[in-house]
């Protein structure tokens, strides 16, 4: 009798330990748990606006840090909301993480960072575990092994996690993390804040053009986007990018074949790749909120060129 009754302490102890670790990681404290947060406030806020046509705005970090939604609003009389979450949930989870939010009349506005675009599978670091996080394990069709694998993984604080945590407790009286300062009530970073890079600069290489992956995801969320009644609409990325042939060359092409999908919103003369590194905040992406604030205005002007949107009623 012993055996069995020594098997089953051990997994006793397996599955107290992995609670606890999956408690740290995607309720309180880990870095996933922050996310988790952020993306049940803004899906909370997208829930609760109520108005014939909503501006949706979804996509990676580089959608959430990017834009000044309150002003977009003022500009363009109606609704908008920042759903974007964080790039390595993945293109495949991204945008069926915000679906159901779509309502008939509704635009939706994809902003994806070129990192997302060059998936070959569609799926990411945390695509997995954010999934089992929000309550939808497997969204977006994650594969049983990675789902498995990662999982596993989610009941595992890793130590320099945990170190961070400890520190955070004992100098500021709380656990924080990168998404720990919430949103304010239309989706945006608040408080505004202002993450500067320490680290030297470099330009980012646009090494390759968007996958026949993502291409074909991105053409598959137009048809779910246009059977809830809304309309899609595309935006290359600002980004801090090398000019070089290569990379221009690999935008255009990107910027050619996401046309096909949808309207196709940028800078035809940049291509909005920056070569200002004073325009970014900690990332290649990411806005400096001044920065912010001009791209909203741009973004404004654009949508507002697209003839099918039509905001000549709007206030």
């Amino acid at each position: 009798m012993w055996k069995p009754l020594k098997l089953t302490s051990w997994i006793a102890v397996a599955v107290v330990a992995w609670t606890i670790g999956y408690i740290y990681n995607a309720r309180y404290g880990g870095e996933l748990s922050w996310l988790r947060m952020m993306y049940e406030d803004k899906i909370a806020l997208a829930e609760k606006v109520e108005a014939p046509r909503r501006l949706l705005i979804t996509g990676g970090s580089g959608a959430h840090y990017t834009i000044n939604s309150e002003l977009m609003s003022e500009k363009l009389g109606i609704p908008v909301l920042n759903l974007g979450i964080d790039g390595p949930v993945g293109l495949n989870v991204i945008l069926p993480s915000i679906i159901d939010q779509v309502r008939d009349g509704d635009i939706v506005l994809l902003i994806p960072e070129y990192l997302i675009l060059w998936s070959e599978d569609g799926f990411g670091d945390r695509s997995a575990q954010f999934g089992v996080a929000i309550g939808r394990p497997g969204l977006g069709g994650v594969p049983p092994k990675q789902l498995a694998q990662d999982t596993l993984l989610l009941g595992t604080a890793t130590l320099r996690g945990i170190t961070k945590s400890t520190i955070d407790v004992i100098q500021k009286g709380q656990m924080t993390g990168y998404y720990s300062d919430g949103v304010n009530a239309y989706g945006d970073p608040a408080p505004e804040d202002d993450k500067r890079r320490t680290a030297e600069w470099w330009e980012l290489p646009i090494n390759q053009p968007i996958t026949e992956e993502a291409l074909g995801r991105i053409e598959e969320f137009r048809q779910e986007v246009e059977a809830k009644g809304g309309t899609l609409v595309l935006s290359l990325p600002w980004v801090y990018a090398r000019t070089d042939e290569k990379s221009v060359a690999n935008v255009e092409e990107t910027a050619e074949k996401l046309a096909k999908i949808a309207p196709l919103i940028y800078d035809p003369e940049s291509l909005n790749m920056k070569t200002d590194s004073d325009l970014f905040a900690d990332t290649h992406y990411h806005l400096t909120p001044k920065s912010r604030t001009i791209r909203s205005k741009e973004l404004v002007k654009q949508l507002r060129a697209i003839p099918e949107l039509d905001f000549s009623n709007e206030r």
